[in-house]
């Protein structure tokens, strides 16, 4: 279970699913044998399988993960934007100073019973379908079939196909809903005068709400 407060709860599958779309790298967790096996892989949502939407990627055929899912209940845990908050930006500091530094973050977990294939076709379309995905903003996109015909044949032998269809979603958005407007204000400024990626788009997250 996940600690969520409902003032940091978010529903809206459109949010969610952009979140992932934006951050497809997961942390998957999958219980074996009273451990938990970690794994790290980018995941694409095909919004339209299933009541919930499908994830789908492949993981190497040595790595143990695909033989240990035997209907075990995973979470597939997608992180965006993340920011340290200084308690210095609250202008409610010069008021009262009973303030204390925290982290804003917004999560994702898609929880749902994965299940693994290794037929060649299906690997073949699965990896056609990321390539495509990833290298879409290239000006000159690399393509499955410019690798050798029997390399990419080696390669596919080489992994195991995953697919989750999602049965529930938890999305969490830390964004300084609790702190009053002028905080939040104050918030959105001291990360946009970070001048980072992560800062500027955890401003933005702040801003609209």
């Amino acid at each position: 279970m996940t600690y969520l407060p409902k003032h940091f709860e978010e529903t809206d599958p459109a949010i969610l699913h952009a979140l992932v779309q934006a951050n497809p790298l997961a942390t998957w967790v999958v219980p074996q044998q009273g451990e938990l096996l970690v794994n790290h892989i980018p995941l694409l949502l095909d919004a339209d399988r299933g009541e919930h939407g499908t994830l789908i990627g492949h993981v190497a055929r040595a790595n143990p993960v695909w033989q240990a899912l035997a209907d075990a209940a995973s979470v597939a845990i997608f992180q965006g934007p993340q920011a340290y908050v200084s308690p210095s930006w609250y202008p409610s500091k010069q008021v009262h100073g009973k303030v204390v530094p925290t982290w804003n973050y917004a999560v994702v977990h898609a929880h749902g019973v994965a299940r693994c294939f290794d037929d060649r076709e299906r690997l073949r379309a699965l990896v056609t379908r990321l390539t495509a995905v990833h290298e879409s903003p290239r000006a000159q996109p690399w393509q499955v079939a410019d690798a050798p015909a029997d390399y990419l044949d080696s390669m596919l032998s080489a992994i195991v196909g995953i697919e989750i269809p999602v049965q529930r979603w938890v999305g969490k958005w830390k964004v300084s809903q609790n702190r009053a407007k002028d905080d939040r204000l104050g918030v959105a400024q001291g990360l946009e005068e970070l001048g980072t990626a992560q800062a500027d788009a955890m401003a933005l997250l702040v801003r609209n709400l």
